[in-house]
């Protein structure tokens, strides 16, 4: 492993505010990270390290400072070794871990995702974005006022809830789609989302694209109105239809303008081709159009990053600081919007790309396999066998016999929800071998995790503990194949459930209701206004 750079905190602050490229990254469980991190903090925990890194920091000479827990010594090092052994050759660490951060006066954060949280309240407070309650638009919609209500969420979000007459156009699509959706200027437009980030930024898009209708932002989304004591729909399917000649049209020349104001500047192919092969700056290229259009064709080594979750979640797309960010879609508008929000939140490198269809020349989703870090090959075990196996198992016989057991490293929400093998355990595959103290040494163990990939990863670390391993062909999804029985809830609980941050809608918990997990959450967005301020380390940028 290459020498480790240990960075002291105030200089690791300096690196943060400075002008070259920078990859911080946290490695912790995304729940224990939501509890407390620094801002810039992209999370990549290490139980899916191999998963994620090189797709939040794909050039691999970047200086790349990881921050854990002082207590986590052993992770970090377990972490440095795989990041080392995967090509990264620029590594430091934050000497004394987040406690020497805090020491020195820095602020840490609760959340996720907390730089585009804190940037919709900068927004609201700067730009002034109107904002209706949940009780105001249930009366004027029930007086039959023209009201179009937009949810500004992907659809998954919107399908398991709504407000009522509501249609899904997440946050990019709103500037390209709006003239069809909402032809009539008098019509008054209300965008959406489950709290408050997109709701004002979906707004407040289609304000600065200058549509000549009313706009306002549910205020507190879907949670406002359930807090209202509102109904809410569910599984609903209506959505946007394909843009018109006239709608486009009038989206391309609102984007235009958004382009001259706020400076965006556009790039051909071959300029963002000498970029890819330049080795000493990270470009990512983003396309920020509907995911399904993604699927049907798109450029070369670009990435799918749905416009409005880009800037929702932009720390889910790039880990790495100050890096070259060109945005792509066939005509121009939702990239304009998106990097219009972009260069706000403090970007200084981004560029559009745009009017190049004919060189999307990929289809299908991007796949991507892992590198397995594992000295020794996995021995699998199919869905059947295991079936039957534990069939026998389970069967009254020699009690000599090695027990069988199924260990799950799916997110503890997934285990709850989605289903487990009956009588499997939920274990983070960063805690092991030494979560498995439940297993006998003459027993056998199986892993097991969605599509099997985590669990092959896996293998290596449950072997440390001397134990006779063997990974589940397929995963769970094989299981499921059989139609074989499946168990739910937290049943078998070897680790906590910090592996993941549950959003407020999450919560099952008979001590914490619904309503208060939701009022907590939306006072916590709010707060992080004069948190923000007392950071100093972002970059907001007004123009208003």
């Amino acid at each position: 492993m290459n020498e480790i750079k240990q960075v002291s905190a105030t200089a690791l602050r300096d690196l943060i505010t400075g002008k070259e490229e920078l990859a911080l990254i946290d490695l912790r469980e995304g729940g224990v990270f939501s509890q407390s991190h620094l801002l810039f903090a992209a999370n990549c925990p290490l139980s899916k390290l191999e998963v994620l890194i090189e797709r939040l920091v794909p050039r691999k000479s970047v200086f790349l400072v990881i921050c854990v827990s002082d207590s986590d010594a052993k992770r970090a090092t377990r972490g440095l070794t795989r990041l080392s052994t995967l090509g990264y050759s620029n590594l430091g660490q934050l000497e004394g871990g987040i406690e020497a951060w805090q020491n020195e006066g820095f602020e840490l954060f609760s959340g996720v995702h907390v730089p585009s949280k804190a940037f919709g309240e900068f927004v609201e407070k700067t730009c002034g974005t109107p904002h209706i309650s949940a009780q105001d638009l249930a009366e004027r919609t029930a007086s039959g006022e023209d009201i179009v209500i937009l949810d500004s969420r992907p659809f998954n979000e919107y399908h398991n809830m709504n407000i009522p007459d509501g249609i899904d156009v997440p946050g990019a699509e709103l500037a390209y789609r709006i003239q069809d959706l909402a032809p009539d200027p008098t019509t008054t437009v209300v965008v959406n989302c489950a709290g408050r980030t997109r709701s004002i930024i979906g707004a407040q898009s289609l304000i600065n694209a200058g549509i000549p209708n009313p706009v306002v932002a549910l205020e507190n989304g879907t949670m406002g109105w359930h807090l209202a004591g509102l109904e809410l729909e569910r599984e609903q399917q209506r959505t946007f239809n394909p843009v018109s000649d006239q709608a486009l049209a009038v989206a391309q020349d609102r984007a235009a303008k958004v382009r001259k104001r706020f400076g965006i500047p556009e790039v051909d192919i071959q300029q963002v081709s000498q970029w890819q092969k330049d080795q000493s700056r990270t470009t990512f290229l983003l396309d920020v159009r509907d995911p399904a259009e993604f699927k049907r064709a798109h450029l070369p080594a670009s990435k799918s990053a749905p416009g409005g979750q880009l800037v929702q979640a932009t720390d889910l797309y790039v880990g790495v600081r100050r890096a070259r960010l060109v945005l792509i879609d066939d005509t121009g508008v939702r990239a304009s919007m998106s990097a219009s929000w972009l260069i706000q939140m403090g970007w200084h490198d981004v560029h559009i790309l745009y009017g190049v269809g004919d060189l999307f020349t990929e289809s299908g989703p991007i796949t991507y396999t892992p590198r397995n870090l594992n000295e020794t090959a996995a021995d699998y075990i199919t869905a059947e066998t295991l079936k039957n196996t534990l069939a026998a198992d389970a069967a009254p016989g020699d009690s000599n016999n090695p027990r069988i057991h199924v260990v799950d490293l799916a997110t503890s929400l997934a285990y709850r929800d989605n289903g487990h093998i009956p009588g499997a355990w939920f274990a983070v595959r960063s805690h092991m071998p030494e979560n498995l103290g439940f297993v006998e040494q003459n027993d056998l163990l199986v892993l097991t995790s969605p599509d099997g990939q985590l669990a092959e990863l896996a293998h290596g670390d449950a072997a440390e503990s001397g134990l006779k391993v063997k990974v589940l062909a397929g995963g769970t999804a094989a299981w499921k194949a059989l139609n074989a029985p499946l168990e739910y809830g937290f049943t078998n609980m070897a680790d906590e459930t910090t592996d993941v941050w549950y959003k407020p809608y999450d919560f099952n918990d008979k001590d914490k209701s619904l309503e208060s997990s939701m009022e907590q959450y939306l006072t916590w967005e709010v707060d992080l206004v004069p948190q923000i301020a007392r950071d100093g380390t972002t970059e907001f940028k007004s123009f208003s």
